[in-house]
């Protein structure tokens, strides 16, 4: 069963993103030590796979170092 945007959102502001708006369903992520990531859908979709990798991805970097 494929996580909910929102969830997606949760994962990302716990590893310390910082949404930094966005135009629409569109929202930009940032992290202080460089990774950003937009997510797109609105808060009760599910989320595409590609999503959800990307996510993981960008969480993985954000804590390399």
């Amino acid at each position: 069963m494929p996580k909910k945007i929102r969830q997606l959102i949760a994962d990302l502001r716990k590893a310390g993103f910082v949404n930094t708006g966005g135009k629409g369903s569109h929202r930009n992520f940032k992290h202080p030590k460089g990774p950003r990531v937009t997510i797109s859908g609105k808060l009760g979709d599910d989320a595409k796979p590609f999503q959800e990798k990307l996510v993981d991805k960008s969480i993985e970097e954000s804590q390399d170092d």
